[in-house]
């Protein structure tokens, strides 16, 4: 079992920054592949960034890509997501989700139905 809590959203102008944090109990955490989405109201949950269990292998949506970065610190069980040069339809509810590969520990994960486990989410609005 894990449980996640992310942290570090809020309220931010556009062209603005911030990162956000989640961190997950266990100690196994070097061993999940990690997933940030997005959600805003009345549309449907979807992948901004993942991160393979192993190998560092990355994967953005197209509408951040140069603009965010995903990482991860095993000693601390954290994964980060910086998030740069904000647009105001980054707005959006931030959820870190966990998934504990079967096979391939070299890959990302972009369906949601392929994480286990889900943060509660955190706010994030960028205003224009």
């Amino acid at each position: 079992q894990v449980q996640l809590v992310e942290s570090g959203g809020g309220l931010v102008q556009a062209g603005g920054s911030l990162r956000l944090s989640c961190a997950a109990s266990g100690r196994t955490f070097s061993s999940y592949a990690m997933g940030w989405f997005r959600q805003a109201p009345g549309k449907e949950r979807e992948i901004v960034a993942a991160l393979s269990a192993r190998g560092g292998i990355t994967y953005y949506a197209d509408s951040v890509k140069g603009r965010f970065t995903i990482s991860r610190d095993n000693a601390k069980n954290t994964v980060y997501l910086q998030m740069t040069s904000l647009k105001p339809e980054d707005t959006a509810v931030y959820y870190c989700a966990a998934d504990r590969p079967e096979l391939d520990y070299y890959r990302t994960y972009k369906n949601p139905s392929e994480y286990d486990y889900w943060g509660q989410g955190t706010q994030v609005t960028v205003s224009s």
